[in-house]
């Protein structure tokens, strides 16, 4: 069964900031603050569950670098996920599935070295873990003694029990993803929503399996916003939305499509806070120019 919360203080639920004006502020987060005199706490699987219990929103982003990695920890991200999403942000792949481990372990490594507070998922990729329990305890073991991770991540409900709640056994803390799930694309047809009409009856007995098989809180991938409700008022771990609505408790997002970095079409789910394709296209498009004609380097940029 999941971690229980530890008792409630202050420290759990509320941080203090510093409004323009020098008022103090109190702040909601699922991890306490960081007080003047006691620095960056670090998230814990009991944040996730207290953030549930106390209805406060919790907020995940992939990262597949240290220096995203550093920049969301700083702006108060709880966990940070190193996704198989990597195979078409960082690999240049057209789907997740070739991702491997080996690939995987060292941006992990990055991702986890940089952060001081948020929770480190690692993604595990398809067959790292399908054929049993033992091959999917030995894929976590790898994540977390090279890697540094908090926790490892896999897809599958009722099918991968087995495996999440041998993983959970041997004291690794394991997020569970269901609904739609990437590495089955094929098997699923494509990019179809889950847990539509009679299938909101599956997606609630993959989410009983997962929650006892242990796992501390579960992603449930691009499913109706009502069934996504229905799954958090039924589970006592916390659900992640990606594109399953704002009934859930919290939210996950692919970094390189909420900033605007990934051109074309993105999901409907998504929403873009940012244009970093434009502003850094704009970029080279100007330091481009500056070369051209000789107006970079200039004598603020050249050595004596």
């Amino acid at each position: 069964m999941p971690e229980q919360p530890e008792t409630s203080s202050a420290a759990d639920s509320t941080s203090v900031a510093s409004s323009p004006g020098g008022d103090q502020v109190v702040e909601a987060t699922p991890y306490g603050g960081a007080p003047a005199t006691g620095g960056p706490k670090r998230v814990r699987t009991r944040h996730f569950q207290n953030a549930k219990r106390d209805g406060i929103k919790i907020t995940g982003l992939t990262s597949y670098d240290q220096l995203t990695a550093r920049i969301f920890d700083e702006a108060g991200i709880d966990f940070l996920l190193v996704g198989d999403s990597s195979g078409n942000n960082v690999f240049g792949y057209e789907t997740t599935l070739p991702v491997t481990v080996d690939e995987l372990i060292p941006i992990t490594r990055a991702v986890a070295g940089a952060v001081k507070r948020a929770f480190v998922v690692a993604d595990m990729p398809f067959g790292s873990y399908e054929v049993g329990a033992e091959e999917a305890l030995h894929t976590a073991i790898r994540f977390m003694k090279e890697t540094g991770a908090h926790s490892v991540k896999l897809e599958g409900g009722e099918r991968s029990s087995e495996q999440i709640r041998r993983i959970v056994q041997a004291g690794i803390p394991v997020m569970a993803h269901i609904g739609y799930t990437p590495q089955s694309e094929h098997g699923l047809g494509g990019h179809i929503i889950q847990g539509r009409g009679e299938g909101v009856e599956q997606l609630l007995a993959d989410a009983r399996a997962v929650q006892e098989a242990g796992a501390f809180a579960v992603v449930l991938e691009m499913v109706p916003a009502d069934a996504a409700r229905q799954v958090t008022e039924f589970l006592e771990i916390p659900t992640i939305s990606v594109g399953a609505g704002a009934h859930t408790d919290g939210q996950l997002l692919v970094w390189t499509d909420w900033a605007g970095l990934t051109t074309g079409r993105v999901p409907k789910f998504v929403k873009q806070y940012a244009d970093l394709a434009g502003i850094l296209g704009r970029a080279a498009t100007e330091w481009r120019g500056d070369v051209a004609d000789g107006t970079y380097p200039g004598p603020d940029h050249s050595y004596e």
